[in-house]
């Protein structure tokens, strides 16, 4: 009796390939902003071991915002004139170079300059992860792990580091990124080499009006400075509340875990059911659960808006980067979200903190917070293109 190998499929080739470059957005877009999603650990850590004033902390978590949104004026060049696995290559290179030199950083400038060239690499590649994810057969699914991913690793990143810095300082941090960006290099592989027009069409719709565009980006905008404003002053209105620091961080550390179940919902839903249907629940739900925080809510009612909150959060940014996926894939409007995300993060808790001042009370933040999450609303659905 003999026996005949058949050669794997092209259908199979095809899934295999698939699932790599699902592996390559979720791991890089997960590793790139580790120190800002695990901040609280970081700053913590250099406050006690390089003795930084509180303003010194600051300048240096926004420099790392700063570079990774300012990441998108370069990329605006290079998307359609290097290859995508190149780029991803020479940006991951600088990222482990950065980390690896950040541990003997010896004066503040130093570390200062050395976490700009991190960030402005990390920046890089989640242009990359996000422009390759537009390509997608079904980018809400593929969005949903991108975002999961991230608060996976901050999650972990939250209770592992301060450990770590016990026994090995701020080394630890960047050894471990610079570590894991080596083990994950060679997915770069598998990311596009350029945007789907540049190859072959894999969208053939015409391309969306630049209303529709700007409709998308001041969605997002909005979205972005809504659930900032609110989400840093958090703390405060619970501490206002009379809610006991350790109450509020014990429901805060839940509210993580149910962004990391909003993120994977979304992306076991994927294009199941209508998005318009998704995009109405989720932006009332998170609507509703900003207003829950009025007056000055007892621990059960707070607990419920901060989990609610977190939920629909994530829940519906991949819903909304799936939208502006549908407008261009080329990969320049994705681009372009990178710049107004980082805009967006850093104008809420701006704006938040004037309205608390001018009030004194958060009924004027919150109030405004829920009609501009429905301005964006309006805004996402106007960008719609038809199916």
């Amino acid at each position: 009796m003999t026996t005949q190998t058949r050669p794997l499929s092209g259908g199979n080739l095809f899934a295999s390939s698939q699932l790599a470059l699902l592996a390559a957005i979720v791991l890089f877009a997960a590793i790139t902003p580790t120190i800002l999603m695990t901040a609280p650990a970081v700053a913590a850590q250099l406050a006690t071991q390089w003795q930084l004033s509180p303003s010194q902390i600051g300048d240096l978590f926004s420099t790392e915002l700063g570079a990774m949104s300012l990441a998108t004026l370069p990329a605006f060049w290079w998307l359609k004139r290097v290859n995508w696995r190149t780029a991803a290559v020479l940006a991951g290179l600088l990222f482990i170079g950065a980390n690896l030199l950040s541990i003997w950083a010896q004066d503040y400038s130093t570390l200062l300059a050395l976490r700009f060239c991190s960030a402005l690499a990390g920046g890089s590649l989640m242009i990359i992860c996000l422009s390759s994810a537009a390509s997608t057969a079904n980018p809400s699914r593929v969005y949903g792990l991108w975002v999961m991913g991230q608060l996976v690793v901050g999650a972990i990143g939250l209770s592992v580091l301060p450990r770590l810095f016990e026994h090995y300082g701020l080394a630890a941090c960047y050894l471990i990124l610079a570590v894991l960006m080596t083990l994950f290099l060679p997915l770069a592989r598998y990311f596009p080499q350029g945007a789907p027009g540049a190859q072959q069409s894999v969208d053939e719709r015409p391309r969306a009006a630049k209303w529709k565009v700007a409709l998308g980006i001041l969605g997002i905008l909005s979205f972005y400075i809504s659930l900032s404003g609110v989400w840093t002053f958090i703390g405060a209105i619970s501490a206002n509340a009379g809610i006991s620091a350790e109450a509020s961080g014990e429901v805060l550390a839940i509210a993580t875990v149910m962004g990391i179940v909003g993120a994977g919902c979304a992306s076991l839903i994927g294009d199941r059911l209508p998005r318009v249907l998704l995009l109405l629940l989720g932006y009332g739900l998170m609507a509703g659960s900003v207003l829950l925080l009025l007056g000055q809510p007892p621990l059960a009612r707070l607990a419920l808006a901060a989990l609610a909150f977190k939920f629909t959060w994530t829940f519906i940014l991949p819903l909304i980067l799936a939208c502006l996926a549908d407008l261009d894939r080329s990969g320049k409007l994705m681009n372009a979200s990178n710049l107004v995300i980082g805009g967006g993060l850093a104008i809420g808790p701006a704006i938040a903190g004037r309205l608390i001042e001018s009030s004194g009370g958060f009924q004027p933040l919150l109030i405004s917070a829920a009609v501009v999450t429905l301005a964006s609303l309006l805004l996402i659905l106007g960008c719609r293109t038809s199916a």
